[in-house]
């Protein structure tokens, strides 16, 4: 009886073996993309993301083990619109090679993206907004059903739950930041990476540096900064994960030189989640960080432990 077991179980085991197929391989270039993926695909997908946790994406250029992850991937996803500027080539060549590459900034209707017309060029800075993130889903999740459609059913269902809790981030971003007061609804940054969400949430965003952190903040961008910091009192600047704090802290001190405390509010993650394992490694705890750590410091009602109740305070 025992001996018989065994052989039944060895038999399913070979099987199962044999006709389970292997998970995807998807290269995702950040980690916001990636957790788009990691959502969608669930089971299905092994997602690899190219720049780490609080790596500028501007300035990145991929490795050779990039490379070969790259040649090796079933399914590439990138963000584009100029953001991953430095690994253009390489996702051209990997096209050119007959591999499968998603660029999801071209797939968003233009009426949902911002202009910088000092850069010429669109704003890549697409997931600040969760109402403009939230249309990435639809061309990650095709892609995937095209590179596995016995999975269409799961990855529709996948799309549709992370849509869904993607929306209710929206929620809570709309109710926190609109309690901040009228005179304090002024975001100050080391670079233009917050624009979507200030036209998302109705709050007046000024970078120090331009939408690439390519570009260099001179101390005439920074004498401008703080007349306007002095002006309109403003309470809060803040810094960012991936970019040195050397020209926010200098903001600091001009004002203070002015006679005015200004503080500094918090870091931000701009373009980069945070550390992998933690609740800001995710998109969701990405911006649910932002925009309590933003209200917070601007005068705004939120909670200390954000949406979800797990931000540290």
């Amino acid at each position: 009886m025992v001996h018989a077991l065994i052989i039944s179980l060895l038999a399913a085991l070979a099987t199962s073996f044999w006709t389970d197929e292997p998970r995807l391989r998807v290269v995702a270039t950040t980690g916001m993309i990636g957790d788009v993926v990691a959502a969608i695909g669930g089971e299905k997908v092994d997602v690899d993301v190219l720049v780490a946790p609080g790596v500028d994406p501007h300035l990145y250029k991929p490795t050779r083990t990039d490379m070969a992850k790259i040649r090796r991937a079933d399914l590439i996803v990138a963000n584009g619109l100029h953001l991953e500027g430095r690994m253009t080539d390489a996702l051209d060549r990997a096209r050119d090679a007959g591999r499968a590459v998603l660029v999801v900034g071209d797939e968003i209707p233009k009426s949902s993206l911002l202009r910088d017309e000092e850069a010429g060029e669109m704003d890549p800075h697409l997931w600040m907004a969760p109402t403009v993130w939230t249309e990435t889903i639809t061309p990650i999740e095709t892609a995937l059903t095209a590179a596995r459609p016995d999975d269409a059913a799961l990855f529709a269902a996948n799309a549709t739950r992370y849509r869904e809790s993607l929306l209710r981030l929206h929620a809570y971003a709309t109710t926190v930041l609109s309690s901040i007061p009228e005179s304090g609804r002024v975001l100050v940054t080391a670079h233009d990476a917050f624009a979507y969400l200030g036209r998302a949430y109705d709050i007046e965003v000024v970078g120090i540096q331009g939408i690439s952190t390519e570009s260099e903040a001179g101390v005439r961008d920074i004498g401008r900064l703080v007349d306007l910091i002095v002006e309109r009192r403003i309470p809060a600047v803040f810094v960012e994960s991936t970019v040195p704090p050397r020209s926010v802290e200098a903001l600091v001190a001009g004002a203070k030189a002015r006679g005015q405390t200004v503080r500094i509010g918090g870091s931000l993650h701009s373009d980069a989640m945070g550390a992998k394992g933690t609740y800001p490694g995710t998109y969701i705890g990405m911006i649910d960080h932002n925009v309590t750590t933003i209200a917070r410091a601007l005068g705004g009602t939120a909670p200390a432990t954000g949406m979800a109740g797990r931000l540290t305070p």
